[in-house]
């Protein structure tokens, strides 16, 4: 079971905003932020790139998403929700825990 829930309002988002084609991959990793995220001093950044070690994965209206074993530390115990905040047509993160 993926802990890597995006809606297809976010992956229609994600085709948009990065003009992405059916096929493409987005990778999700932890990058260091003052901001906070579910850890802190990191939050979740993301990259137009192919999976090379994916430690979880979905397909999402043609578009693969994906963390790499490296950085699936960032979700361990998590799952990770994708969506579109509808007031500013930006994205959300949201982390429930398993």
């Amino acid at each position: 079971m993926s802990t890597i829930h995006v809606s297809d309002r976010a992956a229609r988002w994600y085709k948009e905003e990065l003009n992405l084609n059916e096929g493409d991959s987005i990778r999700f990793f932890a990058r260091y932020s003052s901001g906070g995220g579910l850890h802190p001093g990191f939050s979740l950044g993301i990259a137009v790139e192919e999976p090379r070690h994916p430690a979880d994965q979905t397909k999402v209206s043609g578009i693969q998403f994906f963390m790499e074993d490296h950085d699936y530390w960032y979700l361990k115990g998590h799952q990770l929700h994708v969506d579109v905040v509808e007031e500013g047509q930006d994205i959300e993160y949201r982390y429930t825990e398993i």
